[in-house]
């Protein structure tokens, strides 16, 4: 395997300041933003500092509805989209908004509310309801190994593909002019396997890794509504590749 390739255990961080930290997760922070969204910028901030100080996991999903409005995100997808309306359902939502904050799949925090972010984190750890299943992954030869501990209910294995740090020149839209760092912004998400309550142990091929630009991949154990919606985050871990090693 090339050495672009190789990959490091890192054990559920936020993937910057304390990258090799060997606690486990206290929960997950997905951030829905847009480069478009003149309300972005002071939760892309508070997202930085959620990165920067660790002890979560942390993702950042910009989606393309803003897009129409002069600027169309460099790291927009329509699948972010999909992704965010997807838990509007789960919440009963009948819209979505930016910038917003979802915390372990559960619920839902305005994303420049840093205060009320990190009390959902600690509330959901507090009560039974944070990251309570084990997740674990390493390499093995040329394979990717997944390791998913015992514990209630059914789950997919989710593997969340990110860029560590992207700088973009806003050059129209409500932020024209601005040069913005974002961190941790997600390029894609793909299910890789099931869960069922008992542990489990997923080998992957070392090509689930091999994308282009990869720089990082956070490994969720998401459950899911009847209608295939995300719910709630059970379990997680991040991967590393390449250069950030």
């Amino acid at each position: 395997m090339s050495p672009r390739f190789l990959i490091s255990m890192v054990a559920g961080v936020a993937l910057a300041g304390p990258l090799f930290a060997q606690d486990a997760p206290k929960g997950v922070v997905e951030l829905f933003t847009s480069q478009g969204c003149s309300s972005c910028p002071p939760a892309d901030a508070a997202f930085r500092k959620i990165v920067e100080a660790g002890g979560v996991i942390a993702l950042a999903y910009h989606v393309d509805y803003w897009n129409y409005m002069g600027w169309a995100d460099t790291l927009s997808s329509k699948e972010n989209t999909e992704r965010q309306y997807g838990y509007a359902q789960t919440m009963g939502r009948a819209n979505v908004y930016t910038p917003q904050v979802i915390v372990n799949g559960r619920d839902h925090v305005a994303g420049a509310d840093l205060g009320a972010i990190n009390k959902k984190i600690d509330g959901y750890a507090a009560e039974g309801m944070g990251l309570s299943v084990p997740v674990t992954a390493q390499m093995r030869d040329d394979q990717l190994e997944i390791k998913i501990g015992a514990g209630q209910g059914k789950a997919n294995v989710v593997m969340v593909y990110f860029n560590r740090e992207k700088t973009i020149d806003v050059e129209k839209g409500e932020n024209s002019g601005q040069k913005i760092a974002y961190l941790n912004s997600v390029a894609d998400v793909e299910t890789v396997g099931m869960w069922e309550g008992k542990e489990t142990s997923l080998t992957l091929p070392a090509s689930v890794m091999q994308k282009p630009d990869l720089e990082g991949c956070a490994i969720l154990l998401q459950s899911s509504t009847a209608d295939g919606n995300p719910s709630a985050i059970l379990g997680a871990t991040v991967v590393m590749a390449g250069k950030n090693i």
